[in-house]
């Protein structure tokens, strides 16, 4: 990751943040290997309001354990991107391999499920998750969201689950997923996604990165930066709102013991669980890609 962070301009800014981020889910890998429980921000043993209740009874009839324990999403990208038999997907910031498993299933023998993730905890866990599933049509990419390694039209789907706040140059990782998607291909993701500015206090807080709000983009300049990366047909649809009451697990307990009420509240209804859909033209290179 490289680029602006935290009202800063310096690469240290953004490889604070990456580092810190790789630490929070490797140590969410080693609390799910070990069964335990891991919230948002890391400061409680159950999931916060953003983690929990995210999959149905049969979607997680037969996964592993380990790999519910290991989700962070926000909500289900399954539910929106419509996968069919044969299809190739990937998975940004695939975690413990819950959406993986859940992707293999709909694109069945015929297909593939690529899951993508930098932080080597997870992506042993993620492995793991897969062969106690007992799915073939799977595999588990170490590398960047921001340098996929994968040829360029080499996808059907891209999928991903409350990773793209995390990065720091979203422009790049955007771009990287139109390289990857064949024409015609669909990007299909949740997110956190502010619907106002927030603090520069909040922005440059690290547990709120890696609890997914602070790196979050704003609705209109997130359709915008897909429109520049030569997607078409966006939309960002919410999933999810948040208040006061889901508070627990989400502020950091330094940055709560700095805000009243009236500015928890404020900060809770800053930002949403979003679906973000958009689609890569079946025919030329458009956008500004530079």
């Amino acid at each position: 990751m490289a680029g602006k962070c935290c009202g800063g301009n310096s690469k240290f800014d953004a490889e604070a943040i990456k580092n810190h981020v790789k630490g929070k889910y490797g140590q969410v890998a080693i609390n799910a290997e070990e069964r335990r429980e891991t919230s948002c921000c890391g400061q409680g043993t159950r999931k916060d309001a953003i983690t929990r209740d995210l999959y149905s009874e049969a979607e997680k009839e037969g996964l592993p354990v380990e790999a519910l324990l290991a989700s962070m999403g926000c909500a289900n990208p399954l539910a929106l991107a419509s996968l069919n038999l044969g299809e190739v997907v990937l998975d940004l910031g695939s975690g413990g391999g819950i959406d993986v498993l859940l992707s293999a299933r709909r694109v069945g023998p015929t297909g593939k499920a690529y899951g993508l993730d930098m932080t080597d905890e997870m992506l042993e866990l993620a492995r793991q998750n897969q062969k106690r599933a007992g799915v073939e049509n799977v595999e588990f990419i170490r590398g960047d969201i921001e340098n996929i390694p994968l040829p360029d039209n080499s996808v059907d789907v891209i999928i991903s689950n409350c990773v793209i706040n995390l990065s720091t140059d979203k422009d790049l990782v955007l771009r990287e997923a139109f390289r990857v998607l064949r024409p015609g291909g669909r990007f299909a993701v949740a997110d956190i996604v502010l619907t106002r500015p927030i603090s520069n206090a909040a922005q440059e807080n690290l547990m709120l990165w890696a609890g997914c709000v602070a790196g979050a983009l704003q609705r209109d300049e997130y359709e915008s930066k897909l429109i520049k990366a030569g997607f078409v047909n966006t939309e960002v649809q919410v999933a999810k709102t948040y208040s006061v009451d889901d508070a627990a697990g989400l502020i950091p307990d330094d940055m709560a013991k700095e805000l009243n009420a009236e500015s928890i509240a404020e900060l809770m209804g800053s930002f949403i669980s979003a679906f973000i859909r958009a689609d890569k033209p079946k025919e030329c290179c458009c956008g500004d890609r530079s």
